[in-house]
């Protein structure tokens, strides 16, 4: 692996503050409909544990992650895993980071027994829509006009893609 090819590997619990920090740095009304992150948010909680997490470093510094979660708490929906969260650091955009997250969230699902991932983006996303579907998934429906964000209403897209079904 060269120096410039960042490591792929699970959260650990002393990634907080680099997670946090990636998090203020990314967040935008493109991807996000809730407030920004302020400085001293953190990113753990009861609901946000390391194992959720896979992040990407290059040069000692969480440049991406991608958070994954149960979809629901429900046992018979144990077989479905969502994408509740992806960052990618803007400087090392476009070298395959996004991807390869992706790639290892579907990864840990399907370890886990997971059958199926979900996920939710804004219609206007067109980046992250297509990222998305080129890694196999597919529109499954639309909320129209769900979000009002500074001023124009935004669908809410949801995506999903089968973990079973071998990848062509």
């Amino acid at each position: 692996m060269s120096d410039d090819e960042p490591i792929i590997r699970p959260a650990r619990p002393e990634d907080g503050q680099g997670l946090a920090t990636l998090d203020r740095a990314a967040w935008s009304t493109l991807s996000d409909v809730s407030p920004g992150p302020r400085e001293g948010d953190t990113v753990f909680d009861e609901e946000h544990l390391p194992e959720h997490y896979v992040v990407a470093v290059l040069d000692d510094r969480i440049v991406g992650y991608v958070r994954q979660v149960p979809a629901t708490p429900l046992a018979c929906n144990r077989h479905v895993r969502q994408i509740q969260g992806l960052a990618v650091d803007g400087t090392v955009r476009g070298r395959g980071i996004g991807r390869r997250l992706v790639e290892a969230a579907c990864e840990a699902a399907r370890a886990e027994g997971a059958r199926k991932l979900t996920l939710r983006v804004l219609g206007w996303n067109a980046p992250a829509r297509r990222l998305y579907e080129s890694c196999g998934f597919t529109v499954e429906g639309t909320l129209a006009e769900e979000f009002l964000i500074d001023g124009q209403y935004v669908d809410d897209v949801w995506m999903a893609r089968s973990l079973t079904a071998a990848r062509i």
